[in-house]
């Protein structure tokens, strides 16, 4: 039986070929002509017959979408056999019921960083059915440069990882926020990336739904069932480094009219976890936010996706044993890093620190990538 089906596949596989190089109608008649006139014409019959042939190569591939990487992808620099476990390389793709999983970078950011790729790869591996979508301003005037750096080539190892451009203007179009982001005046503020930032995660979840995460947590579990949610960051605040809620929720619509009508740019945080503070508050009329669920909205506890509070962060970098690991984190889906805090302090790998477990156990692929850079600049300064 396997004979048999071999067989019809190199049948059809040698089918396939001869109709893509037979040469067609149009070009029998010509080349009949070509023939019976001078020799040197045979050159220009050869050259028209390549180009033909090169034409049908190049779309008999790219026209395939199953055949397509991700947009801006290489063909990776690194081993995918060696990086992406053969579940994932054997997936036949996102489920359409699964929820996208959602990461923006609002900068003219060309160079990934580990925790970017340690973000990006954690989630791909925690959510193989659902399509991991990196949104970039970088790419949005077509600079596939970027394509060079080692993440992007690492990334696309991962079926389900998407990197598309960040189209602002679309994004924010048919929304209360599509007049602010036309202001220019905005653009001069003090904290005016991070408020773009805040602006697009409240949108994507209004238009589109799903799971956002910021590019400095490391997801440690699946978190489709964290739906409509948001986590308690702690000192009655909420934080929006990771929501999750259904498309078109009236929270989100809620967040979209507040980030416009009590708007200011000047204050760090005010559009982003003072306003989803203030909104919840208002939703559940509350005057302290705690862990509970309202109006079939979640706060989250802090230890389910900021387990470490961002005045602890140093405790990122501080040996740990694995039953510590274990009990600090049994409750926990994903951890953030603070990276605004912790981005400057430097992580020995290999050790014991939380930050290097928590890479080496959930985006492998970035943590050999680390390893092998600490190895080369050790041996260059020998």
């Amino acid at each position: 039986m396997w004979e048999q089906i071999m067989m019809a596949v190199s049948g059809e596989q040698a089918l396939a070929g001869e109709r893509m190089f037979r040469m067609p109608s149009c070009l029998l008649k010509p080349t009949r002509v070509v023939l019976s006139h001078k020799p040197w014409a045979l050159f220009i019959l050869i050259f028209v017959f390549m180009s033909f042939a090169y034409h049908k190569l190049y779309w008999g591939i790219w026209a395939d979408p199953k055949g397509r990487g991700p947009p801006y992808s290489l063909f990776p620099e690194t081993s995918c056999a060696h990086s992406v476990p053969s579940s994932l390389n054997i997936a036949a793709g996102p489920s359409p019921s699964a929820q996208n999983v959602f990461f923006v970078e609002t900068a003219e950011q060309t160079t990934p960083s580990y925790l970017f790729s340690c973000s990006v790869e954690s989630a791909a591996r925690t959510h193989p059915t659902s399509r991991v979508v990196v949104l970039m301003k970088g790419l949005a005037n077509g600079n596939t440069s970027l394509t060079k750096h080692w993440a992007f080539s690492l990334l696309s190892c991962f079926p389900n990882v998407e990197i598309q451009p960040l189209d602002l203007k679309e994004l924010f179009s048919g929304t209360p926020l599509a007049q602010w982001y036309l202001q220019p005046q905005w653009h001069q503020e003090p904290h005016f990336l991070h408020v773009l930032s805040d602006a697009c995660r409240i949108v994507l979840m209004w238009k589109f739904g799903g799971i956002y995460l910021d590019t400095d947590f490391i997801v440690l579990k699946n978190l489709q069932n964290l739906t409509n949610a948001l986590g308690i960051q702690g000192d009655d605040v909420l934080n929006g480094a990771f929501l999750s809620f259904k498309p078109k929720h009236e929270f989100m619509k809620l967040c979209m009219q507040d980030f416009v009508q009590n708007y200011n740019g000047w204050v760090w945080g005010h559009q982003g976890p003072e306003l989803l503070t203030r909104v919840f508050k208002k939703w559940c009329s509350l005057r302290t936010i705690k862990s509970m669920s309202c109006k079939g909205v979640r706060a989250l506890a802090p230890e389910v996706v900021y387990p470490i509070p961002w005045q602890d962060w140093k405790k990122l970098f501080e040996a740990v044993s694995a039953l510590e690991l274990h009990s600090l984190l049994k409750n926990t889906y994903a951890v953030h890093v603070w990276n605004k805090l912790s981005h400057e302090t430097k992580l020995e790998i290999p050790s014991q620190a939380l930050l290097a477990q928590l890479y080496s156990q959930f985006c492998p692929a970035t943590y050999t990538k680390m390893k092998q850079d600490s190895e080369a600049l050790s041996r260059r300064a020998v």
